[in-house]
């Protein structure tokens, strides 16, 4: 069963410590098998993780919101282990390994927001996994929601094809669901953005 989270995890008071960088529609913040020093906090856009396997197939893990962070195995400066690509135009702060261990020193209670937020995205991740179990329109019902809940708007700024890539159904079934609704009265498609109608509908069917 697939579940969300209402939490909220203010890292506004520790971003100037960060190192803003901003990333462009399908630009890779950082890439699989590549060093990592320290972690990313996304504070705008939407970005997908994905990993590479041997013969060069890429699958979708997670899909990342704002307020969510990034590359945090790479705490330890080893590879990154997935490839982080903007969905959307984002913005993100890079805090380096050294930062962090610094801040904490200063600030022992950013120790617990980052612990909070770490368990709250392996939740989303455990969630990710669940996915498998759910049903084709069931898989499309959570992804939209979920965005629209935490971006707290009703409009989807993501693409038929991503939907497919983050869901890992194809773009013919992510198609024939996303129709229906539209027959249904559930979701509208304006400008290539998906706007959602009926949100307790969705909710209601990853519940």
């Amino acid at each position: 069963m697939v579940t969300l989270y209402d939490q909220d995890f203010n890292w506004d008071s520790y971003l100037r410590f960060g190192t803003r960088q901003f990333f462009k529609k399908k630009e890779r913040i950082y890439t699989q098998g590549t060093y990592g020093d320290g972690f990313y906090y996304l504070l705008k856009g939407i970005v997908r993780i994905v990993s590479t396997n041997t013969s060069g197939k890429e699958r979708t893990l997670n899909i990342v919101i704002p307020g969510q962070l990034i590359g945090v195995q790479t705490l330890d400066q080893k590879e990154h282990f997935t490839t982080a690509i903007a969905i959307t135009d984002s913005v993100v702060y890079h805090f380096s390994c050294e930062q962090m261990k610094g801040l904490i020193r200063v600030y022992p209670e950013l120790f617990k927001l980052f612990s909070r937020t770490v368990i709250h995205k392996m939740k989303i991740l455990l969630d990710r996994i669940n996915l498998d179990a759910l049903t084709s329109e069931q898989k499309v019902a959570w992804l939209l929601y979920t965005i629209c809940y935490e971006f707290h708007s009703l409009e989807v700024p993501i693409h038929q094809q991503e939907i497919a890539s983050c869901t890992g159904l194809t773009r013919i079934t992510v198609y024939k669901i996303i129709k229906h609704w539209q027959e249904m009265g559930i979701v509208d498609v304006l400008h290539h953005k998906y706007h959602i109608k009926k949100p307790d509908f969705l909710r209601n069917l990853v519940r």
